[in-house]
């Protein structure tokens, strides 16, 4: 029996005429409905002046003798990329530099450009300046770039210098007149994805149908890419991605891809003469096993020769797990969660084993390596809370005492954080599995039920939603009173790859169950009810909020989706989907779509249930998560009578907003509507 057609396949049509003229029918009605709530433009407001403020911490990459940083506020909108010297960063007023100007571009070519990060030529010592980058720019914001080479002396595109066309391309620099590309060559080179599968090796001066090609993956792949690795005997390196967390590594040697041997959820990269390998399964490559989630070396050439002698540089327990790890100069820098508890250590080689030793650094913080470069030992450490403004401080590596931090730049404190309180609690899930969470709360809120209460979440890729300093979630809705948490699902990786892999494909439904259950946890510790707690998500978090919503509305008063998935059976056929089928499953298999169809937010909506109010926000440019998935969900529940408002911004990408005036409506939207529903009052 075949399965009824989609009365809402139109919508997925993302800038057809009927389907744009339904996004400004509702645009306007989202719109005519947010005018009329007299909190929404005050907030929006507040949010414009926190996103532009000049007191905004400039987040650096560090490239040689310089820190480059790519800025928004009020006067740049679109943003400019500059650049200063590192001894000049911690001073009051910094010495920027301009490179380039994102707004006078944007007029000059009468396009909506968006930055993203560039790739830059390394010089071939350190004592050479950076010359020349690749500057990719997004129509919109969306995945897809237009690239062009750039000039750093002459602040200038470089006429007649290397430039890709709009495509989900990779790209890095194989030496100043090569370039590594993985991009759309024409039919046939692009993977069901979206992206490359075939990459190639450019010449300066040729045309770009004369590139050679060094690998070629499968159109089933998500996409293929070749990198430049600066230290080892091995410097380029091929990555084939195969699913999510799964992917094949090749060794260019003498130009010919050499596959290592290793497991394909084993994930590479260089650090001087090692290779660092991060396990996801139990591996046992010879006489010892390791356990998911550890971190071994073994020297390069040695790998090559078929040595499996791996020295462990991290191993995991069963509450502490690998977040991340950094290279500088010397040592590897290891993010860490222990019982979601931010930790950073440092690892190194004495010349004989791997040592490792805990960072000083402040408990029950949120803990960050930037502006890290593995030319130097120096690097960043940010530290923040939900109540405690983000703070970089001057680090280096072997530094013994907290007290020798020394702090660089600072936020300010955005909004009242006075007697504000972070707490950690676990939850029980359906299957008896210990789910935590965290709160922040004012600590003379009364546990009498009655407190507006949002609750957010993300749940899949390994992701770990940990408490950070948010002006906007401080100003809109901590200040007024509001109670914010953060719960650590299954899908996620705050304990590791098993707490990941338990929630992918059949396993879905567990991040349902454990999103669920610290919600009641919520209302049965009385810190809220049903009718003052809503949930908010976006992208995965907005499948989550929006299944947990289907499945149990009425543990809800409110529910906001950002850029959500919501039509699971056919995620897969649209821009990116294909590459998450790890994650999720493939609806075409008759076993995988048996699971999927049961939490799929679009096809199980009913009339007759009562649903908490809904606001869908996306964005026309997305080419990641397709619009029609919000489009669709929308469109059936207000056809079934439920309280639904929807808006589309007409650009932003993956992030639904392209500038700060875009993002300062889109949370002026979410916040002004959580707060109507769930009874917060309004901020003084």
């Amino acid at each position: 029996m075949g399965q009824p057609a989609d009365p809402y396949l139109w919508l997925e049509d993302v800038t057809g005429e009927r389907a744009l003229a339904w996004v400004r029918e509702q645009n306007a009605r989202a719109e005519k409905q947010f005018a009329a709530d007299p909190r929404y433009e005050k907030l929006r407001a507040d949010l414009l002046a926190i996103f532009d403020s000049h007191a905004q911490i400039p987040y650096v990459t560090r490239m040689g003798a310089h820190y480059y940083n790519f800025w928004r506020d009020a006067r740049n909108p679109r943003g400019i990329w500059r650049r200063t010297l590192v001894e000049d960063y911690p001073k009051v007023e910094v010495p920027w530099e301009t490179l380039l100007d994102l707004d006078a571009l944007a007029k000059q070519e009468n396009e909506s450009w968006v930055w993203k990060s560039p790739v830059c030529l390394r010089p071939a010592s350190g004592n050479q300046p950076y010359l020349r980058c690749m500057l990719r720019l997004s129509r919109g914001g969306a995945d897809a770039t237009v690239d062009r080479e750039f000039d750093l002396r002459a602040k200038a595109f470089v006429l007649g210098g290397f430039s890709l066309a709009e495509a989900k391309s990779d790209v890095d620099w194989a030496d100043a007149d090569h370039l590594w590309v993985s991009t759309d060559f024409g039919p046939g080179s692009m993977t069901t994805s979206g992206y490359a599968r075939i990459a190639k090796r450019w010449q300066r001066g040729t045309p770009l149908a004369a590139a050679l090609t060094v690998y070629a993956g499968e159109p089933t792949d998500v996409g293929v890419s070749i990198y430049k690795e600066h230290e080892g005997p091995v410097r380029d390196w091929v990555d084939r991605s195969i699913g999510v967390r799964e992917q094949e590594y090749f060794a260019l040697l003498q130009g010919k891809p050499v596959k290592l041997d290793l497991p394909r959820d084993v994930s590479v990269r260089v650090f001087h003469q090692w290779l660092l390998l991060r396990t996801r399964s139990a591996w046992k490559p010879a006489d010892r096993a390791f356990a998911p989630g550890s971190l071994l070396a073994i020297d390069t050439d040695r790998f090559l020769r078929g040595a499996r002698d791996m020295a462990v540089v991290y191993e995991p327990t069963e509450r502490r797990a690998l977040q991340a790890f950094h290279l500088t100069r010397s040592a590897v820098l290891i993010s860490e969660l222990d019982n979601v508890r931010a930790r950073v250590l440092e690892a190194a080689f004495d010349g004989k084993v791997w040592r490792t030793r805990r960072v000083p650094a402040p408990d029950n913080a949120q803990l960050g390596v930037v502006g890290n470069s593995w030319e130097f030992d120096d690097y960043l450490l940010s530290v923040q809370g939900f109540a405690t403004p983000t703070t970089l401080y001057s680090a280096r590596v072997g530094m013994q005492r907290w007290e020798d931090f020394r702090p660089v730049k600072a936020l300010p404190s955005f909004f009242d954080a006075t007697g504000l309180v972070t707490e950690q609690y676990e939850a029980t899930s359906l299957d008896g599995t210990r789910v935590p969470y965290f709160v922040a709360r004012r600590q003379d809120s009364k546990a009498n039920g009655e407190n507006p209460t949002l609750m957010q979440g993300y749940g899949g890729f390994a992701i770990a939603e940990l408490p950070n300093y948010s002006g906007a979630l401080g100003r809109g809705w901590l200040e007024a009173g509001g109670i914010l948490v953060r719960a650590n699902i299954r899908g996620g990786g705050e304990f590791g790859p098993q707490w990941h892999r338990t929630a992918q494909r059949e396993g879905r439904q567990k991040t349902f169950d454990d999103f669920a259950a610290v919600a009641e946890d919520l209302i049965r510790r009385g810190f809220t009810q049903s009718a003052h707690l809503g949930i908010l998500g976006g992208s995965q978090g907005g499948l989550l909020v929006t299944g947990t919503m289907v499945q149990r509305p009425e543990l809800f008063g409110a529910v906001v989706a950002q850029i959500p998935l919501a039509d699971m059976l056919r995620y897969h056929k649209l821009l990116a989907g294909a590459s998450w089928m790890g994650e999720y499953g493939n609806p075409d298999v008759e076993s995988d779509r048996a699971f999927i169809a049961k939490y799929s937010p679009y096809q199980n909506t009913r009339a007759d249930a009562k649903y908490p109010p809904l606001l869908l926000l996306t964005s026309t440019r997305d080419d990641r998560v397709h619009p029609g998935h919000a489009r669709k969900l929308a469109a059936r529940m207000l056809e079934q009578g439920h309280e639904v408002i929807y808006f589309e911004n007409i650009e932003g990408g993956h992030a639904a907003g392209a500038d700060n005036a875009q993002a300062a409506r889109m949370w002026a939207q979410t916040l002004s509507f959580l707060a109507r529903q769930l009874g917060l009052p309004a901020a003084k």
